[in-house]
């Protein structure tokens, strides 16, 4: 069971994907919430704009160092 705890806290196989992950599902979170009517255009397209920006910041950084090396 230790074991089982330690890879789901450390992230397992998905462990360079969480920012990924957690990106799509907050943008399908949003897309979902404005689909059922619970936000408005405006509050969809800043959580999908800020979403998104993390998700290219995150690979940006991976690339940076793989083109300068």
């Amino acid at each position: 069971m230790v074991i089982f705890m330690k890879r789901i806290i450390r992230g397992g196989y998905l462990s360079g994907y969480r920012t990924y992950i957690i990106s799509a599902t907050g943008i399908l979170s949003a897309i979902g919430a404005y689909l059922v009517g619970d936000t408005d255009l405006f509050t969809m397209l800043q959580a999908i704009f800020t979403l998104a920006g993390i998700y290219f910041l995150r690979r940006s950084n991976e690339t940076k160092g793989k083109n300068n090396g």
